[in-house]
């Protein structure tokens, strides 16, 4: 080595040591090191990696090689050539195992579906079905059949085999019609007695309050003191009767002449009750009375009919009695003052109800008139001139509504 050369001065060490350089030649150059030999590994202890032609080792460049130095670093005034470091080539790996095919599924016939499950594999020479719009092919694992010979789709549906019916799910349903039929015949024979029980005794059958309404009802309800008959005079003239005495209630054979009481024997006399008014001028007077019989509703519709189809109204044997009253208009009202009558059967309660009108004067009337004749207007007797027609007729029906109305209160009224 010349003295040049080893006065040089030293360039300071770098951190990472560079290659030791080969021999100077002739001239004095410092020769390129050859490259280190690569280590070999041992066949012994091999690892297998990954396969580079699958995941490639990126190669690490010469920064990331060495590390930072905060020295700055002198390079020689003789530069070198470096080689980059050629990564050691990895030792292929084992191959890896083939992979069995996977084995076809087995035939329907000894595959098990849950309960309730539908196979909804085709079987096989099925006709497949279209390709799905968006590429997927719809069978397991990517197996398609191949098309075969064409079968009726009745054949490719496979249903659900039903279980026999349990005994004991059949004896429950036996049972709950059993049950439903002895809960509906239940309320039915609920509804129907509660129905009769309701109807049944006491004030809820107007037959019944009807019966005892004679010592029930206040006299002055049955015969108010004062009645008023608003259109019930000759032309619609209004009327107003005024109450002039009470006859003692008493039995049917004093107060009924004795073909009267024979026809009315088929529903029974209970009480007889009378009273007796006059209208505004005393002019005439009118006994009104209620037989309060025993007989129940058919009976009394019986004898209502038998009025009716027999005119019994009308004959003047079965005229009712008059009540006459001392000291006033009726002091001398007797049998031989009756001028006309009206009798009338009703069939909603067990009463009977007539009227008989005569004059003030006590004179005697030779021929009498049902209210029928008398209301005529072709009638030219004196009784009809006198209006003793209007004045039976409306105080019996006034007596009448009366007697309905108090009987159908006390029927609906609570007990």
């Amino acid at each position: 080595m010349s003295t040049e050369a080893q006065r040089a001065p030293v360039p300071p060490r770098p951190t990472t040591p560079p290659h030791p350089a080969g021999p100077p030649d002739e001239s004095g150059h410092m020769t390129e090191p050859s490259a280190p030999a690569l280590p070999t590994a041992s066949p012994a202890r091999v690892t297998p990696g990954p396969n580079p032609a699958q995941h490639p080792v990126p190669l690490q460049s010469e920064s990331q090689s060495r590390p930072q130095s905060t020295v700055p670093e002198q390079r020689p005034v003789e530069t070198t050539t470096r080689l980059r470091p050629v990564s050691p080539v990895a030792a292929p790996g084992p191959a890896p195992a083939p992979v069995p095919p996977r084995p076809e599924a087995p035939p329907a016939a000894t595959r098990r579906r849950p309960v309730g499950a539908v196979d909804l594999t085709p079987r096989r020479g099925a006709i497949p079905p279209p390709p799905h719009p968006g590429g997927h092919v719809p069978y397991p694992h990517g197996h398609r059949p191949s098309p075969g010979p064409e079968t009726p789709a009745e054949t490719t549906t496979r249903l659900r085999p039903v279980p026999a019916r349990h005994p004991a799910r059949t004896a429950a349903a036996a049972a709950c019609v059993v049950l439903g039929l002895g809960l509906i015949g239940g309320a039915v024979t609920g509804t129907y007695l509660t129905s009769e029980s309701s109807a049944d005794p006491g004030a809820r059958d107007p037959y019944v309050t009807g019966r005892t309404a004679w010592r029930d009802i206040p006299v002055d309800t049955l015969f108010p003191r004062t009645l008023k008959g608003e259109g019930a005079g000759p032309g619609g003239a209004d009327r107003v009767w005024t109450r002039i005495g009470v006859a003692p209630d008493s039995g049917c054979t004093s107060g009924l002449d004795p073909l009267l009481l024979k026809t009315l024997r088929p529903v029974g006399c209970e009480r007889l009750l009378r009273a007796t008014y006059t209208d505004a001028t005393s002019s005439s007077v009118t006994t009104v009375g209620m037989v309060f019989t025993e007989g129940g509703a058919d009976a009394m519709r019986a004898l209502s009919t038998r009025f009716t189809d027999q005119h019994l109204d009308t004959r003047t044997d079965l005229m009712p009695r008059t009540y006459a009253v001392k000291g006033t208009a009726a002091a001398g009202f007797g049998n031989g003052q009756r001028a006309t009558w009206t009798v009338h059967v009703l069939t909603e309660v067990p009463v009977v109800v007539f009227a008989v009108s005569g004059f003030a004067d006590g004179r005697t009337v030779t021929d009498p008139q049902p209210v029928a004749d008398a209301l005529a207007a072709d009638s030219t007797t004196a009784v009809a001139q006198a209006g003793l027609g209007h004045e039976a007729k409306g105080i019996a029906d006034r007596v009448e509504r009366g007697m309905r109305r108090t009987v159908t209160d006390l029927s609906e009224k609570p007990q």
